[in-house]
């Protein structure tokens, strides 16, 4: 394993005039300053997944589809992620949901943190998937960022955050970093017992 935590950043909406590509970048160009981890992006529009239909449930890892294949492998390759999600009807898109559930272990003992933009700054899409992220056993860090379409976006479609929004960014990537590390070992630790 490298020697810092490798985080995604995780684009949660494949629509069309999504406005997570736009988030996603603010979180990755704020990122890639920082010296303790190396951050890459994963767009879930580059990873067309069909809905979840395998007759053996994710944790048997015994996918049938080859996209499903290539999904396991690029999820599998991170310590953590930055899930930026949008708000449809109180929840987030359902791509988003669809993306995690393909995966169990891929996503075990990782941690997360949620960017959320929305009329409410997509809170009620992030509450959901802490619970998601529970069953999971992924992490979820307790600082978040709320950015709403009335106050963060220009005409509601140019990403303009506000100040506090950076520091909130800043101190969720702290949290998300230190569990990264932190959870690396664990999973080493399960390895280990797992070989013997």
């Amino acid at each position: 394993m490298t020697s810092t935590p490798r985080i995604a950043v995780l684009v949660g909406s494949t629509r069309t005039g999504r406005k997570s590509a736009s988030v996603a970048t603010w979180v990755l160009d704020r990122a890639v300053q920082r010296a303790d981890a190396t951050f890459g992006l994963v767009d879930l529009a580059d990873h067309p997944l069909p809905h979840l239909d395998e007759a053996l449930p994710p944790r048997m890892q015994q996918y049938e589809n080859p996209l499903v294949w290539e999904w396991s492998r690029v999820i599998d390759g991170y310590d953590g992620y930055v899930v930026v999600t949008p708000e449809y009807n109180r929840a987030p898109a359902a791509v988003l949901k669809n993306a995690l559930d393909w995966l169990y272990h891929e996503w075990a003992d990782k941690s997360v943190g949620f960017v959320g933009y929305g009329v409410q700054g997509g809170a009620r899409a992030v509450e959901q998937l802490r619970l998601v992220a529970g069953e999971l056993q992924l992490a979820d860090v307790r600082t978040q960022v709320g950015l709403s379409l009335f106050d963060d976006f220009e005409e509601y479609t140019r990403l303009a955050p506000r100040e506090r929004h950076e520091r909130d960014l800043d101190q969720l990537l702290d949290e998300l970093v230190a569990w990264s590390g932190a959870l690396r070992s664990v999973r080493e630790h399960k390895a280990v017992a797992a070989a013997a």
